[in-house]
């Protein structure tokens, strides 16, 4: 075929319908036509797949295509044949019977692409079947996965580079969507690429907007969004595969069709959800960040992360899944500062010290991008090193400071600010005398702790207690000391080094800053957001409950073959939600609630709402104010409490938590029981025997459940306080001590 100019248009037309070629498309086919190595960044959406299927059919022979995308193989391969392109795949959902025909035309040239994953490829017997297939190019999708610094190391993917020394004739042509300037060196090299012409198009998609918002409530997040855009289909990524299938399973309850996907699914599973979100029998697909969808759906218009990203790399890639055909889309991110504590701690867990210095390197950037006050925009091309127009970064500000994107919440609605100079003074000043003291440097977390006067073992062994800047910092709370911290690294005045756990050190700026006592602006936090006004005649009240009772609604409304309204109105739910009626009484009190329904539904709801108090305490709401709530109620458990709860649901004991977290088994206790009064649910039973617990509970009845001193004498010290206070917390809630 004719590989000049002309006949590239004209193959572009015949089998593409394109008229003409995106950014550097048609520079990246001359090169690779001209036998030259190629390696090429191009964002998603941006034609990565032309670059290698349009030289295929320019000449002739076999183009190998290695990906790790099994599901991306099947929709590429659709999609060439429905063009008219010979192309198949050979991978390990293919039964035999599927594959003998594929080897079969492999052999008698029949295909001009040829897709597979890097484990099928490396075989030794398809090794051989290659090399008499006339293979004359080989593009490695998905390149970054080669390197231990991209946002989805594949080990496999290193092997790749032993097709040089098989095949020293053949081009090789690399691919990816998302590489920064380290990744794109380590693909180079350990790829073995030979004077490569290297293209880098820009990252900037200038038709998504971003935003992050403070996650308070998240399933009644998604659902107003989704419901504010009932005609439009979109992805939400999830940590984990447990909460793609909830939040599947809720959303399919209230209307919206959608489908869990991650790699614990069947493969005819993960297939047959996927062809329904692409048919757009499905508006939602709820996808596990850490395994790869491989969709090609071009009218995506939404993309929101449930949970936080593992890094900047995978968050891009995913959210660039949205708007492949130009149209305007959305992309959202619900940000807890808890869920970085939780993301620290699995990275603690790894065993390789290295992979845990590059996943708590990569978990930082991410954080800074939720929590940054600056063009968000600005900040992922930056990432991958291009600057945004008129970008400029001057000491003590972040990359993007006199950016306006337009198209990112905080250039299009800025956050507060406040005077930070006394707050950043007396952290600054305390990360100085930490040095000056003990000579090393500690974490964020271990000057939070200082500044606000704990009483830690690590405080006392070191002897932070008798620092000038011990207890100094008490009018914030540590979650917002916490993230004044971050802001601090983020402006430049400290910085964090992940190889050594994060330690903080003063900056050349940060000492400066300490000498000058210049004014600091910090931003406030990224907040969930509350509307000013509710909608006329809204109730406010126990969202989670509600939803509860709506879903018992339904199934009562199902089993009658009626509306739901038929059974009860939404009034009436959300005036259960909000005064938690336990009694028939107070059943019948609520609006709508007749003798009929009173008999025939009482029980039911009186009983789901009596299981949610078990694990979830009341909320409070202002009286007769159904028009204008506050903001949503949020957890009054600290996040050093919530922190030992985490270890305690992993099953370790109080013993080793405490030894974790470098505190007292008393406080470990103390925690545990403010757990339970706060309606957390913990397996505290199985820290004693049934007799001990049945002993112990009988000696509190004697006492009212009150005060624990007499307890412990009566039980002649046999049991530890800490013991005492949590059976004191499950059967009589509390008491005095």
């Amino acid at each position: 075929m004719n590989s000049g100019s002309r006949g590239l248009h004209s193959l572009l037309k015949q089998y593409f319908g394109f008229t003409a070629f995106r950014p550097l498309q048609e520079e990246i086919i001359a090169d690779t036509l001209a036998g030259r190595d190629v390696f090429a960044v191009l964002p998603t959406g941006g034609g990565k797949s032309l670059c290698f299927q349009l030289p295929a059919l320019a000449r002739e022979g076999l183009t190998v295509v290695v990906s790790p995308l099994i599901a991306l193989m099947k929709d590429q391969v659709d999609a060439l044949q429905a063009a008219g392109v010979p192309a198949t795949f050979l991978n390990s959902s293919l039964a035999a019977g599927e594959s003998r025909p594929r080897l079969r035309g492999l052999h008698n040239g029949e295909f001009r692409l040829l897709y597979v994953a890097p484990e099928r490829l490396l075989l030794p017997g398809f090794l051989d079947d290659l090399k008499g297939w006339g293979v004359n190019l080989f593009a490695i999708d998905e390149a970054h996965c080669i390197s231990e610094w991209g946002h989805d190391f594949r080990p496999e993917y290193r092997q790749i580079a032993s097709l040089r020394a098989l095949f020293p004739k053949v081009p090789v042509m690399a691919l990816t969507a998302t590489a920064t300037e380290r990744v794109r060196g380590d693909i180079l090299e350990q790829l073995h690429l030979r004077d490569p012409a290297c293209y880098v198009a820009s990252f900037n998609r200038p038709n998504l907007i971003y935003r992050v918002s403070g996650k308070a409530g998240a399933y009644r997040q998604v659902l107003d969004f989704l419901r504010a855009r009932p005609r439009e289909s979109g992805i939400i990524y999830c940590q984990a595969r447990k909460t793609t299938e909830a939040l599947a399973a809720k959303l399919s309850a209230d209307g919206i069709a959608s489908a869990p996907y991650h790699a614990g699914l069947t493969p005819r599973e993960r297939s047959g959800n996927q062809e329904a979100f692409l048919r757009d029998e499905l508006r939602v697909i709820c996808a596990t960040i850490a395994f790869g969808m491989g969709i090609n759906k071009p009218n995506v218009r939404f993309v929101i992360h449930h949970d936080l990203p593992k890094n900047i790399e995978g968050y891009y890639q995913e959210t660039g899944r949205a708007g492949r055909d130009g149209l305007p889309s959305e992309c959202l991110l619900l940000f807890s500062p808890g869920d970085r504590v939780k993301y620290g701690r699995f990275i603690d867990e790894k065993h390789d010290p290295r992979e845990r210095e590059i996943a708590r390197e990569q978990l930082e950037q991410v954080v800074h991008y939720a929590e940054g006050a600056t063009c968000r925009r600005a900040f992922l091309l930056g990432y991958f090193g291009e600057a945004f127009p008129e970008d400029r970064k001057e000491p003590g500000t972040e990359r993007g400071h006199d950016i306006n994107c337009g198209g990112c919440d905080n250039c299009l609605a800025p956050r507060d600010t406040w005077d930070g100079t006394i707050a950043a003074q007396k952290f600054l000043s305390c990360v100085y005398r930490i040095r000056e003291r003990s000579g090393f440097g500690v974490g964020l977390q271990h000057v939070v702790e200082v500044l606000c006067g704990a009483d830690t073992e690590r405080v006392r062994r070191w002897g932070h207690q008798e620092l000038s800047t011990y207890g100094i910092g008490r009018e914030h709370s540590r979650a917002e000391w916490a993230a004044i911290g971050r802001e601090l690294v983020r402006l430049g005045f400290l910085l964090q080094d992940a190889s050594r756990f994060n330690i903080a050190e003063l900056t050349d700026a940060g000492r400066e800053l300490l000498r000058s006592k210049q004014p600091v602006t910090l931003t406030r936090p990224v907040a969930a957001p509350v509307p000013a006004k509710y909608r006329a005649g809204e109730i406010a009240c126990d969202e989670l409950l509600f939803d509860k009772l709506r879903t018992l609604r339904k199934q009562l409304a199902d089993e009658r073959s009626v509306p739901s309204y038929i059974i009860l109105g939404d009034v009436a739910l959300r005036q259960m939600a909000r005064a938690y009626p336990l009694t028939e009484a107070e059943f019948s009190g609520i609006s709508g609630v007749g003798e009929k329904k009173r008999r025939e539904f009482g029980t039911l709801f009186l009983a789901e709402i009596a299981a949610h108090l078990k694990i979830h305490p009341r909320q409070s709401f202002p009286a007769a104010s159904f028009s204008e709530p506050g903001p949503p109620a949020r957890s009054t458990l600290t996040d050093t409490v919530m922190e030992t709860l985490h270890f305690f649901r992993q099953g370790k004991s109080v013993e080793a938590i405490a030894k974790i977290r470098g505190v007292k088994e008393a406080t470990v206790f103390s925690h545990l029981e403010a757990g339970l009064l706060a309606g957390e649910e913990l397996d505290v039973r199985e820290l004693l025997d049934a007799r001990s617990w049945e002993e112990i509970a009988t000696a509190l009845k004697a006492h009212q459940g009150g005060a624990l001193s007499p307890v412990f004498q009566a039980l002649g010290g046999r049991y530890h306080y800490g013991h005492l206070r949590l059976v004191r917390a499950v059967e009589f809630g509390g008491g005095g001590v």
